[in-house]
């Protein structure tokens, strides 16, 4: 009898370890994994934290909210430091951590490039908000790239038509000079095919002026536009490039208001060291600016600062980067929902159930505003062939204290647009050796 008593005793502590084993592989089947790869570190710091800040808390938002349809997520920041080999460390690091990455985002044109071979393989989507590869806006090629809200094709085109705008339509352009002013790397040189052509189209001249990074140096450069005189700047920087091309650009005279800068140079660090030295300076935004009124800034200030768990300053809740970085988690996030729509509500989604979800997203305006994004952006929605969703930008410009909009909505030219990107990734699927996805492929 005892020795029954015994193995009933056993029996019943491994079933309960059993039913413990259970719940905790329950629990952790209901977190939905994203890896934060994040650069607080190294010259690229001022802007690349409050971009993690707004991506971090907008995660911690939806979870105070109840988490998605009650699945929580969980994230890791993973620091690159802005250094492309560290950032395949990174995504190699975490990306088959607590059940695998639903998706990346590299923060990174260089790191993009070389994660873009990867993410095939790894079943995990590339998304990049409003940077990355232009063409891969084609989701035909890139079946693993979302380039969601923009590319730089589309920050280009923007920017000229704001300038043409003001100079009294495009065809005032013949006969400009455009000068460019980018960061010698990937991400500096996405522009150039973009200008080219619209410079072969409208008939203006387009300087090349590279910056090698982190872009500290910058005195022959401005001498070289001081001699040239262009019309307009280009100005395609990141980090503190951005605060000493408009330093060079005071120093050398060149007025402000006739320089345009992508929107990763379009931020309060950009310009607040320069303060009233900055004044006039435009940057295209995409889609939004500075926005402390919005709802979603509210809702970070009341439930997730308000309950101490804010990741960063509670002051930059709203500004630039901090919008665009929850703008980019809102996006992924939505990408996850629309996943769970089709796959099953309250569920934890694979990789590849979230790539469909991104390829099938379907942001209303209504949706948007219900987000806390209302007046902040337009409505994005995507395909099997369009993995952007959206080409719609605005122009902002400094006025010495902030940000404030300076034009009405720009629609990129579609028709400049989009034989680019099915030229450029035709050749970028020849060179792979890449067939292009057939309907059946689009419809799974």
């Amino acid at each position: 009898m005892k020795v029954r008593k015994l193995i009933l005793a056993v029996a019943a502590v491994a079933a309960g370890a059993s039913s413990l084993l259970a719940t905790s592989a329950f629990a952790q089947a209901k977190e939905q994994f994203i890896p934060v790869l994040s650069y607080r570190t190294g010259p690229y710091a001022p802007n690349g934290t409050p971009w993690a800040n707004g991506y971090v808390d907008y995660f911690k938002l939806v979870n105070a909210k109840g988490g998605l349809n009650g699945v929580r997520l969980s994230f890791e920041e993973c620091e690159t430091g802005y250094d492309t080999a560290r950032a395949v460390e990174c995504y190699e690091r975490l990306k088959g951590k607590n059940g695998g990455a639903s998706l990346v985002q590299p923060l990174s044109t260089g790191a993009t490039f070389a994660i873009t071979e990867k993410a095939p393989a790894d079943k995990i989507s590339v998304v990049t908000v409003g940077y990355g590869r232009s063409e891969s806006a084609d989701g035909s090629i890139f079946k693993w790239n979302f380039p969601l809200a923009g590319t730089y094709w589309v920050a280009s085109d923007a920017i000229l038509q704001a300038i043409g705008k003001k100079e009294g339509g495009l065809d005032k352009l013949k006969g400009k000079k455009i000068a460019l002013v980018y960061h010698d790397s990937p991400y500096g040189k996405e522009p150039i095919a973009l200008l080219q052509e619209r410079s072969k189209q409208l008939g203006f001249e387009l300087q090349l002026l590279p910056v090698t990074a982190p872009g500290v140096e910058q005195k022959a450069t401005w001498l070289q536009i001081r001699q040239a005189r262009p019309d307009y700047t280009l100005l395609w920087g990141w980090g503190v490039m951005n605060s000493t091309a408009i330093k060079e650009a005071q120093a050398t005279g060149y007025p402000r208001e006739k320089m345009y800068g992508v929107w990763w140079a379009g931020a309060e660090p950009d310009v607040k060291d320069v303060a009233d030295g900055a004044k006039g300076y435009n940057a295209v935004a995409m889609q939004h600016g500075a926005e402390p009124q919005s709802k979603v800034v509210k809702d970070v200030l009341t439930m997730v600062h308000g309950k101490g768990q804010g990741t960063g300053p509670k002051d930059e809740v709203g500004q630039v980067l901090y919008m665009r970085g929850a703008m980019s988690a809102m996006l992924a996030v939505e990408g996850i929902r629309a996943a769970q729509e089709r796959f099953g509500k309250g569920k934890v989604m694979t990789g590849e159930q979230v790539r469909w979800g991104l390829e099938n997203l379907n942001l209303t305006q209504a949706k948007l505003d219900a987000l806390g994004f209302a007046g902040v952006m337009r409505p994005i929605s995507t395909s099997c062939t369009d993995h952007m969703g959206a080409a719609w930008a605005r122009i902002h410009t400094w006025d010495g204290k902030a940000w404030k909009f300076s034009s009405d909505w720009l629609q990129a030219d579609e028709q400049i647009i989009k034989p680019l990107v099915k030229s450029t990734a035709a050749r970028y699927a020849a060179e792979k050796k890449l067939t292009a996805r057939t309907p059946a492929d689009c419809q799974s």
